[in-house]
């Protein structure tokens, strides 16, 4: 069963203009950077999270040719704390590939856009419709959700069938007349913001959304149940230990993390999967008693695909081994260094912890 299309836009809009969101951080200016840089950060993280974060991002690299330019410590440190590290990676070689290829600015151009590195074909498409009022369709997860109970679509969204037949609703959608041109933006925004604000996950407000009277969803009763939960699957349970040593001088031992897997290229404490592991590695770089040390309480951590914890270990005024010097991924830090790098948030807000 399909829901009628024809005023869908019209509707949404009429919504939006009194109670849309108008004031977020990114909406003014509306420059290209900014939608993107937003889009980026949103794609994991919700509004009210990610707004300090992006302010803090753009006055520090206010434009595309500022982030191509920044090492990539400056721009992990300015992404601390937002998780899913890969995006800043991204957003950081995307902007070199920019100044490379596109003369410093972002492409208009949707093939261009997903070519570069973390622009999907929702992102793109939300780039240049909010950034050049483009006539593009998104397809995020907010908008998925609307769609899906508007139209009575059952399947987890993300399945590449249930996922195709979305798009082309969100393209119909798009290509309504009733949708003026002069509206791209707005529209896109309107879509996300009742997501976020109305058509929740849990406890959507049906009586207030303007989409009521021909939702699919609402009609059958079946708003609960839509859009169709990812099939449930336990996580695995993984441990590690850490180890924290600190010189007589109270300066911390970091390592840099490999460059992929799990927080690439961030600076943390030295990490070892048991025990054994943990007193190789630190009789091999620091010449003090490893049975000397402190456990600290352990650390639980989420990952999208597993469950890590993580046991401290402590050591303090540690005398380093004569080849323990600061190089590329082996460094000696004071605490008032330590806001300077990329840290993994769970790691920070150890090292941030009273004695």
């Amino acid at each position: 069963m399909s829901a009628p299309t024809d005023t869908f836009a019209e509707r949404l809009l009429a919504w939006f203009d009194t109670s849309g969101r108008h004031d977020l951080p990114w909406q003014h200016p509306r420059t290209p950077y900014r939608v993107w840089l937003a889009e980026i950060m949103l794609q994991q993280t919700q509004v009210k999270t990610a707004a300090p974060y992006f302010e803090r991002f753009v006055a520090a690299l206010p434009t595309l040719p500022a982030l191509a330019a920044a090492e990539q410590d400056e721009v992990l440190a300015l992404w601390s704390g937002l998780g899913y590290y890969a995006r800043a990676r991204n957003l950081h070689a995307t902007a070199k590939r920019c100044m490379e290829l596109h003369g410093g600015d972002l492409p208009r151009d949707l093939a261009a856009l997903v070519a570069l590195p973390g622009i999907g074909r929702s992102t793109a498409a939300a780039i240049l419709s909010q950034a050049w009022g483009d006539r593009f369709a998104i397809l995020d997860g907010n908008v998925k959700r609307v769609l899906a109970r508007y139209h009575g679509i059952a399947g987890w969204p993300a399945l590449p069938a249930i996922e195709k037949q979305l798009w082309a609703l969100a393209d119909d959608h798009v290509a309504s007349p009733q949708l003026p041109s002069t509206r791209m933006a707005d529209y896109t925004q309107a879509q996300m913001d009742l997501g976020a604000t109305l058509c929740t996950r849990a406890d959507p407000a049906c009586v207030l959304c303007p989409l009521q009277h021909d939702c699919v969803a609402r009609i059958d009763g079946r708003v609960a149940e839509l859009p169709t939960r990812k099939p449930a699957k336990t996580p695995p349970q993984k441990y590690a230990h850490v180890l924290w040593a600190e010189d007589s001088r109270r300066r911390i031992l970091l390592q840099r993390r490999p460059p992929t897997g799990v927080w690439a290229s961030l600076w943390s404490l030295p990490q070892a999967e048991d025990i054994d592991g943990a007193r190789a590695w630190f009789d091999a770089q620091l010449h003090a008693d490893f049975d000397h040390r402190e456990y600290l309480p352990a650390i639980a951590h989420a990952f999208s695909h597993y469950k890590l914890e993580l046991q401290p270990l402590r050591w303090r005024d540690v005398a380093p081994r004569q080849r323990v010097r600061d190089n590329a991924d082996l460094r000696w830090v004071a605490r008032d260094e330590l806001a300077a790098l990329g840290i993994p948030a769970p790691i920070r807000k150890l090292l941030q912890q009273p004695d």
